[in-house]
């Protein structure tokens, strides 16, 4: 039996969320494993049906998570008699009183595209803030037992930022779960999928934040009107570009002052969160997966893109290569041209189009959540074993 202390309560938004709602149904499935899971009241609630999963709720804002961590979790974890804690928000506990392994999944803090967009914007807090918590997330790497990394490519920039040893496991994807749920979509998002029926639709995952590069995307939608002239082209986006409506303090003022300095209103559809179970309908009503993100560390949205049949036109970074490799198309980051020409060549070759549905669907049977847990688990197994087989040769001298 080997019993798991998962920290989640930085799960709030994106992978986070993705990444223990799909995790703690495989550890729940195994009987040799017990779990405690600390989370969000609603994510727990969520995850409520698992008879070998012992909740605790927490309703903390992220300066209150900072200080809870580092102060109270150790008391948590003591009574809970766990033997392994799971980090799984980038930060890790220090002097865990179990052997820990951290999951460091946030490549804003080794971006230096991400400082030089903040400053660019003049989000001076943000670019402090940000500083810091790159700091504290560099010293959780020193703080944990093992460090892990959701892609090679992630895993080598932080092994170069640290100087110790990153282990790269990918994050897994289940298409029968992510395609059970048949629950309709609402009749507000049915009715905007419906008014771009007839158009070549792309289809962009994620809520607004400043290092998925949404501008460069709008950018790019004059030239696809101007090159894509049999049809109309319709970006569909799950969120909205407005004031609070987004998670976290990111601010979309810019990407929607841009759009109507373009004047390409017209070509936007604002579908707005969807649950993330009802995700596998909206990219089934989809033509093309687009993402200019300009860092990532695994970006599950183009593994559930490939799963879906959808042909993936992304920016090229190492993270995106390693994911995708030969089923999608790849573009300059920060060129709106080159995301234009990319789409417009893709669409005007429907052999390719053909090609990549299947090169994907078949990358996409390569991630599984199921092995993700098998090799966690590994590395448990062995961190609890280390620390036995350390005591019991500390108590025979």
């Amino acid at each position: 039996m080997i019993h798991l202390f998962i920290n989640a309560l930085g799960a709030s938004a994106g992978g986070g969320l993705t990444y223990v709602r799909n995790v703690i149904p495989h550890l729940a499935a195994r009987d040799e494993v017990r779990v405690s899971l600390a989370a969000g009241p609603k994510l727990c609630q969520e995850l409520s049906s698992f008879a070998n999963v012992e909740l605790l709720p927490l309703d903390l804002s992220p300066v209150q998570r900072i200080w809870f961590e580092q102060s109270k979790l150790k008391g948590l974890i003591q009574q809970s008699g766990a033997g392994v804690l799971l980090s799984t928000g980038n930060f890790a506990l220090r002097k865990s009183p179990v052997p820990q392994i951290l999951l460091s999944r946030n490549s804003i803090y080794t971006s230096p595209d991400y400082f030089r967009d903040l400053r660019r914007r003049r989000e001076y807090r943000a670019w402090t803030d940000t500083r810091f918590r790159a700091l504290v997330a560099k010293r959780s790497i020193r703080w944990a037992d093992v460090a892990v990394a959701p892609s090679e490519a992630f895993a080598a920039e932080l092994r170069a930022w640290t100087g110790i040893d990153v282990v790269a496991i990918h994050h897994g994807f289940d298409r029968e779960a992510f395609e059970r749920d048949a629950t309709a979509l609402s009749g507000e998002v049915e009715a905007k999928l419906r008014s771009a029926e007839g158009a070549l639709k792309l289809l962009f995952v994620s809520h607004y934040n400043y290092y998925r590069n949404f501008e460069t995307l709008i950018r790019a939608l004059p030239t696809l009107r101007e090159q894509i002239f049999d049809r109309p082209v319709r970006l569909l986006l799950t969120c909205q570009l407005a004031p609070g409506k987004n998670p976290g303090a990111y601010r979309p003022d810019s990407a929607a002052a841009l759009v109507k300095q373009l004047g390409v209103s017209e070509m936007l559809v604002e579908l707005d969160s969807i649950p993330y179970q009802q995700l596998h309908q909206v990219y089934a009503r989809a033509d093309f997966y687009v993402t200019p993100a300009y860092t990532e560390t695994f970006a599950h949205p183009l593994v559930e893109a490939m799963s879906s049949r959808l042909p993936v036109v992304a920016s090229d970074i190492p993270v995106h290569r390693e994911i995708c490799g030969n089923a999608a198309v790849y573009f300059e980051r920060f060129s709106a041209e080159s995301v234009a020409h990319a789409v417009a060549r893709l669409a005007r070759s429907p052999e390719d189009v053909a090609s990549m549905r299947i090169r994907g669907r078949s990358r996409a049977n390569d991630f599984s959540w199921k092995l993700h847990v098998e090799k966690i688990l590994a590395l448990a197994r062995n961190l609890t074993s280390s620390r036995t087989s350390s005591a019991a040769e500390f108590a025979r001298v």
